[in-house]
């Protein structure tokens, strides 16, 4: 039996690239495994700034995405104006939420590719019934 994909997410991928975060192993050990992967457009855009805020170096932060998008493991979604919308209207049926239009766009997602697990450490994906393979 093959096993569902794992989302990536920002925070996710941030605990890859930066061998300070405490969940670095961890998320190392999930990205690298063989199983499949998807991660969106949004991600890739939050990526590179979250990068320079936490003091990773941007080359760093671009070769890693460069890489991502050429990885047969990594189904990169490229986000059209259907999920986007998908997500605003998700935003604003949560109003006792705060999430990003990137978190809503990653639930939007998970639910069209039947994903339940995500490498995250964002709290909002238990809230919305996801599994978060990061929690403290």
């Amino acid at each position: 039996m093959k096993p569902n994909p794992l989302l990536l997410d920002t925070s996710g991928l941030l605990c890859v690239l930066d061998k300070s975060e405490a969940r670095h192993s961890l998320a190392s050990s999930l990205f690298h495994s063989p199983r499949s992967k998807v991660v969106h457009s949004y991600v890739l855009a939050e990526l590179i700034p979250l990068c320079r805020s936490r003091g990773v170096p941007v080359e760093l932060a671009v070769r890693f995405s460069l890489a991502l998008i050429s990885n047969p493991l990594v189904k990169v979604v490229w986000i059209d104006e259907a999920v986007h919308q998908a997500a605003l209207l998700l935003i604003d049926s949560r109003r006792d939420k705060r999430y990003s239009l990137c978190d809503a766009v990653s639930f939007v997602l998970m639910r069209m590719y039947s994903i339940q697990e995500a490498l995250t450490t964002d709290k909002h994906f238990e809230q919305e019934g996801f599994v978060r393979l990061l929690a403290e």
